[in-house]
């Protein structure tokens, strides 16, 4: 059928999509056991499967004339229950001693949106575009994402005449989606070789692997009760943490729900245990975390395979100059200042790859990159807790004053 001259859409419903994304994580693990060069540079399974799907739906749009849309519920949602499970397995003590290292964290990563925002800019003027367009170009659709690009590519098209402003933020989202997802691995790999690092011992605190997980906190194995109490426990902080994000909706904070959500299950690791020491009521065990690894896993394979791939052709010049050049400061940025400033240690480069993630794509991203490369170089504990409270929590606030700020100045 055919609505207004063009031929309608497939349309994959949310539990198919769900389905597919769990298939094309198989997909993306098959890849890794046949090319060993995507396990040697990091390369998350869900991200070359998702790769491979993104580029099948591709080819069914060029044949068909038919646009792919896929229902991503189930994607949002397993996002909150990520960064859900991140926060259970949150301990105070490595928050405390990340504190000074999460405010240098969080100081590079607001330097580096200038930059990022600056060579937007240089992209924009190259091809005659208003400078306001540099944000679509820089971090309202790299370290913003598809939805800071959704949300801002009206307001740049109507108010300073950029055609296409919000395809050509939502493409760039692509691109750099695919870019973070990438080039993480490779520059961990590149720090950890050039500098002889390795790994420290101790892995108290860690975010596990599916190695890992039945020697975590005594636990012997996961059973169905574990797995059963694990996902109570992420009910329970999803509940505490949905309550908070209508609180601050209705006050006009406006923040993600994963946000309060991760902050919820934070409080309950660490108060619960410390109020009723007896109780045992951690809910950090291996079940959290095979619950954690799946639903970061999915999502990203989701992610990936939704790419609209077909929507860059009208941006291609612009994207392919720009994007180079966000790739290129970002790997410079990374190794040259990141790197060094984080300690130059095995920490240091599981970040770098964890800032490639998130610089360029998203959080999840990040921590697949994390994950991938602690997989095979050994765990880094603090990284898994640093990181995502800089790029789920501080970076949304700052990115929505620098994109302001950046479009006034012009």
């Amino acid at each position: 059928m055919e609505a207004n001259g063009l031929l309608e859409p497939i349309l994959v419903r949310s539990f198919g999509a769900f389905t597919l994304g769990i298939v094309v994580y198989f997909l993306g693990a098959r890849l890794t056991r046949r090319f060993p060069v995507l396990q040697r540079y990091s390369i998350p399974e869900p991200v070359s499967g998702g790769l491979v799907a993104a580029l099948v739906a591709l080819g069914i749009v060029w044949i068909t004339g038919r646009e792919i849309e896929y229902d991503l519920a189930a994607r949002d949602f397993l996002l909150v229950y990520f960064f859900t499970t991140v926060g259970l397995n949150a301990r105070v003590a490595d928050l405390l001693k990340g504190g000074p290292i999460l405010a240098i964290l969080l100081g590079l990563t607001i330097v580096f949106m200038l930059i990022q925002n600056a060579v937007g800019f240089v992209g924009a003027s190259l091809f005659g575009l208003a400078p306001q367009a540099s944000v679509l170009l820089g971090t309202a659709s790299l370290i913003g994402g598809h939805g800071t690009a959704i949300a801002w590519g009206p307001t740049i098209q109507s108010e300073f005449g950029v055609e296409g402003a919000a395809e050509l933020g939502i493409a760039a989202a692509t691109i750099g989606l695919i870019l973070a997802s990438v080039i993480g691995g490779p520059i961990a790999k590149y720090l950890i070789q050039k500098h002889k690092l390795v790994a420290g011992s101790a892995t108290k605190g860690h975010v596990p692997t599916a190695a890992t997980l039945s020697a975590v906190d005594g636990q012997t194995g996961i059973t169905q009760v574990s797995i059963m109490s694990s996902i109570l426990w992420i009910h329970i902080a999803i509940f505490l943490g949905y309550s908070a994000f209508e609180a601050l909706s209705a006050a006009g904070v406006k923040l993600p729900l994963f946000v309060p959500c991760l902050i919820s299950g934070i409080l309950l690791a660490n108060i619960l245990p410390a109020l009723f020491p007896r109780a045992n009521l951690s809910p950090r065990s291996g079940a959290t975390n095979l619950i954690s690894e799946f639903s970061l896993s999915v999502f990203l394979a989701m992610s990936l395979m939704s790419m609209e791939l077909w929507t860059l052709a009208s941006s291609a010049s612009v994207l392919a100059v720009t994007m180079f050049l966000q790739a290129l400061a970002a790997t410079l940025f990374i190794i040259l200042i990141v790197f060094r400033l984080m300690g130059g240690n095995y920490f240091a480069a599981v970040i770098s790859a964890g800032f490639a993630g998130f610089s360029l794509g998203a959080t999840p991203t990040a921590i697949a990159n994390m994950t991938a490369v602690t997989q095979r170089y050994g765990p880094s504990p603090l990284a898994f807790i640093v990181l995502p409270l800089v790029s789920a929590f501080f970076i949304d606030l700052a990115n929505a004053v620098i994109i302001r700020w950046v479009v006034s100045i012009f």
